[in-house]
Formats: structure tokens, C-alpha cells, sequence
């Protein structure tokens, strides 16, 4: 059954997990009081994110100040159309996209190399002027393609783009996806494929993104996972496991243990929020989400 909690219940959740509440007659702060202060100030050590389509519901300009109130630096997956608002309130595109970024049709089509290219020199282009960092890209799916042609394919059609996109100080992000439950076929869909690719391209702006939804589904292991790929890793994904819901205690992965791992080999890119909430207030949802990995 899916948890349906307003915001000023995940707040006194927060508040209680926090040691707000005193025993012995001593007074304790209520939910209000918790929503009031701020709850918590966040520690510093991570910049946090969240994924725009998770909250298409809620209008941008509204999301992004309220993002910002939360105290994220970025929101990922948005559109060139989408910068300029997200920028008025201190935020910054986290990992850019756009119409034409397909997870089915990706670069191990060789069909569809000539097509990608022609689109993604506009929006690296667009991205370096507003100076994003991180673009998105996918692999495609199989489509009886071996690991070693998808490699292939994907490398030939890369190239040329990285190149360009080096030049303008813009990094193209491959996302690893799982292909049991949410994209069947997905090529991308372990680690160890995504680092070969990553060491057959052989440049410093290719890198992963790490879903670590998606990677305990297909391979779980995910702080020594984590740990022997961080250098093929610029970005991360969260939710939880099963359901891609609320990270918190409902699921099975033990977010603090991950994040603090994802810390201490050095990490300092975005750790962005990607779960669907099912608090009937999303945006509660999504500040426990950032707390919880404000370790």
C-alpha cells in the first residue's frame, strides 16, 4: 500500500528522527515549530538535486523557489526552455536535456548517430552558455545487439561529439538503467558496461550516471560498486527499492551508509532526488528525501 503522508507529518517524522521529542514532562517542538524553523539547516557536504519530471505537477517557477527555500543548488532533466527560470532563483540546470534524448534510440544504432548529432551540438552549445556542465545521453536499447557492437557503435557515434563538447567545457552523461523492471532491452544497464564504455572512449567529459535505483535492481553491491567506478562517475540518482517511492525506512536501501560512501572518495558533483513521491504533499516528500542524505 502506497504511503500517503501531508507535510506536516513527514515533518514530525523528521522532527522526531531528529531528537526533537523530550521525555520526563521537559516540552518538545511540534510539527508546526519544525515546519517554522526550517527544520534543520543542511550540513554542506552534498549539493543537492531533484529531478524535474517527478514534480511535473507543480509549475517550475513555484518548484524552483521552493526548491531553492529547501536549500538544492540544481534541478536535473530540463530543458533549454526551462533554464532561465530555475536560474532566477539561484539554481542551475543540474544535467540538461531535451526533446530529442531518447532512452530506446540512443547511440548503439549506428542508424541513429547522424540524427543525435545534428541535435546535440545545439544543446551542448546552449548548455555552455549558460555553463552547464552535465548533458544526458543513453545508450539505446539492445535489439539483439552483442555488449562488444553496442560498444562499438556507441564509441563511433560519440567521438565526434565529445570532441566538441570538449571543447566547450561540457561533459556527456551516459545514465545506467535497469532493463528488469522499468526498460527492457536498455544496453546500458550495468556498471561494468558502462565503465568499458567509459575506458574504450578514453576521454575525461564521457562519464556515468549512476542510478542507484536502477543498479540495486540490477546488480545491488552498490557502495563497493560505487567505490571500484567512482572515477567513471559524475552524477547520481536516487529511490527507493521496490517501487522507486520515498527513500526513507519503507524500502531497502540504506541511504546515509550510500551517500557517506559516495562522500569519502572525494565526490563533490549533484546527488539529485529521483524518486515519485506518494506524500500528498510532494514537496515534503522531497525535503525528507534531501535530509535523509544530508549526512
Amino acid at each position: 500500500m502506497k504511503n500517503k503522508l501531508n507535510r506536516r507529518q513527514a515533518i514530525k517524522n523528521l522532527a522526531l528522527g531528529s531528537g526533537a521529542l523530550s521525555l520526563g514532562g521537559l516540552t518538545f517542538a511540534s510539527a508546526q515549530d519544525a515546519e517554522s524553523e526550517n527544520l534543520e539547516k543542511l550540513k554542506g557536504n552534498v549539493k543537492h538535486s531533484a529531478c524535474r519530471w517527478c514534480y511535473n505537477d507543480i509549475p517550475l517557477e513555484a518548484f524552483a523557489q521552493e526548491s531553492a527555500e529547501l536549500g538544492l543548488k540544481g534541478i536535473d532533466l530540463l530543458r533549454p526552455s526551462e533554464w532561465d527560470t530555475v536560474e532566477k532563483y539561484g539554481l542551475e540546470c543540474s544535467m540538461a536535456t531535451d526533446d530529442f534524448a531518447n532512452i530506446e534510440h540512443g547511440f548503439n544504432d549506428p542508424k541513429n548517430h547522424k540524427k543525435l548529432q545534428s541535435a546535440y551540438k545545439p544543446l551542448i552549445d546552449k548548455a555552455a552558455e549558460h555553463g552547464i556542465k552535465n548533458v544526458i545521453c543513453f545508450s539505446g536499447n539492445k535489439r539483439r545487439l552483442s555488449k562488444a557492437e553496442g560498444l562499438e557503435n556507441c564509441a563511433v557515434g560519440l567521438t565526434p561529439l565529445l570532441k566538441y563538447a570538449r571543447d566547450k567545457d561540457v561533459n556527456l552523461v551516459m545514465e545506467l538503467l535497469n532493463s528488469k523492471v522499468n526498460h527492457p532491452d536498455y544496453q546500458c544497464d550495468h556498471t561494468k558496461w558502462g565503465a568499458e564504455l567509459c575506458e574504450k572512449m578514453g576521454m575525461d567529459n564521457f562519464k556515468l550516471l549512476y542510478d542507484i535505483y536502477h543498479m540495486q535492481i540490477m546488480e545491488g553491491d552498490v557502495i563497493r560498486t560505487i567505490t571500484n567506478n567512482h572515477q567513471y562517475i559524475n552524477h547520481y540518482h536516487t529511490g527507493g527499492v521496490p517501487g522507486r517511492h520515498e527513500i526513507n525506512d519503507s524500502q531497502e536501501l540504506n541511504y546515509p551508509a550510500i551517500i557517506k560512501a559516495i562522500l569519502e572518495i572525494g565526490f563533490d558533483g549533484y546527488i539529485a532526488q529521483e524518486f515519485v513521491p506518494t506524500y500528498s504533499d510532494k514537496m515534503a516528500a522531497l525535503k525528507e528525501g534531501v535530509m535523509i542524505c544530508d549526512v
